[in-house]
Parts: structure tokens; C-alpha cells; sequence
């Protein structure tokens, strides 16, 4: 799987006509770039980031205050998971309407599916995370409209078991957020880019 993870991202030919940019506009590519780019701006950020109610806020002010180029740095981290939900979403578009989704894919469409899912989770969870009014209020009212679906008060008080951003909570969405989601993120899109390649995708070549 890995191997094939590998040679989906750097082929060895390409057929000329399957570069064009109409052909599937590279959405999937490019959302697993900006990917990547989460990634390696997280990384950057861990270093300086407190995971702790009473010092979250400050050491993000410190970052944009006194760390050479933090500002852009956590800029740059916001508006690549921006990018990576909005080309999730037009990639998820592109399939649906080119009909990509249909026998032999549904499993491959189920994968992206749940990549989606994940996606929209990892972004919701790194959202308390500066610990600001913004960020404290958007939380607790996703909490609240959480507790109101089948099982929402279950997962809820498994997100939440003390309050939004106590330190319990916080140091749970700090996990989801850098280490559990990004994870399976990336191993759901080893599976998916193995299966593209085993099933021939829309790509003739591979």
C-alpha cells in the first residue's frame, strides 16, 4: 500500500492529454498538499503552543508577538485548513458529478467520504485550541447542538467531561487535533490513493 501511496503521488508517465486541467483539476493533489503543508506548519507551532486554559492564549500572543515570522507562520497554518476544506469539498463535487462514485469505487467514495468527515473534525477541534472569546464560544455552541442528535450527550461528555475549555477538554481536542486525527487522516489517504491506483481510477495510465 505504501508503495503505491508513493508511486501515485510521483508516477513515472503521464500521458500528455491527462495533463490538461479540465481533466480532474488536480483536487485531490492539491487538497493533500495543503495537507501537508497542516502538517509541517503544526509542527512549527507545537513548538511554542501551551496546551493549558491559563497559558494557551498567552504563548499564541507570544508567538505572533515575539517569534520571528509566528504571525505569518500560524497565518499560513489557518488558511492552509481553510484550503484543504474547500478543495475537500469541490473534490467530493467533481466526483459526484462525474459520476467517479459508482461501481467499482463505492468503497474508494466511502473513504473519501470519511475523509471529509475527518477533515471538517480536525479543523472544529483546532478551533478551541487559541483559547479566545471567538474560539471558547464557537466550541461551546457546537457542544450544544452536539447534545441534541442521537448519542450527542455519549460523545459530548467523552469531548467535554469537565466544561469547554477546562483543561481536561482542552488537552483532549489538543490530542484529536495533532496527533489522532492527522493520523488517520493520513492512513485513509494511503488507503485511498492505493485503491485510485488499483482500480485504475479515471487515470488510464496507472
Amino acid at each position: 500500500m505504501i508503495a503505491d501511496f508513493l508511486k501515485h503521488l510521483f508516477p513515472r508517465v503521464v500521458l500528455e492529454k491527462n495533463l490538461r486541467i479540465s481533466y480532474t483539476f488536480c483536487l485531490g493533489g492539491l487538497a493533500f498538499t495543503a495537507f501537508l503543508l497542516l502538517a509541517l506548519t503544526g509542527l512549527l507551532l507545537v513548538v511554542y503552543y501551551q496546551p493549558v486554559p491559563e497559558r494557551a492564549f498567552s504563548s499564541i500572543l507570544f508567538l505572533e508577538s515575539s517569534v520571528w515570522g509566528g504571525k505569518y507562520l500560524r497565518s499560513l497554518h489557518r488558511m492552509a485548513s481553510h484550503a484543504l476544506l474547500v478543495l475537500m469539498f469541490l473534490h467530493t463535487l467533481r466526483v459526484i458529478l462525474t459520476g467517479a462514485y459508482q461501481r467499482p469505487r463505492q468503497l474508494n467514495w466511502v473513504i473519501g467520504f470519511l475523509l471529509l468527515c475527518l477533515a471538517v473534525f480536525a479543523a472544529y477541534t483546532g478551533y478551541l485550541l487559541p483559547m479566545d472569546q471567538l474560539a471558547y464560544w464557537a466550541t461551546q455552541t457546537g457542544m450544544e447542538l452536539l447534545a441534541t442528535v442521537p448519542f450527542g450527550t455519549v460523545l459530548r461528555s467523552l469531548l467535554v467531561p469537565d466544561d469547554v475549555g477546562q483543561s481536561l477538554s482542552l488537552l483532549r481536542f489538543y490530542a484529536l487535533h495533532i496527533v489522532i486525527l492527522p493520523l488517520s487522516m493520513l492512513l485513509l489517504c494511503m488507503l485511498h490513493f492505493y485503491r485510485v491506483r488499483r482500480q485504475k481510477g479515471v487515470l488510464p495510465y496507472l
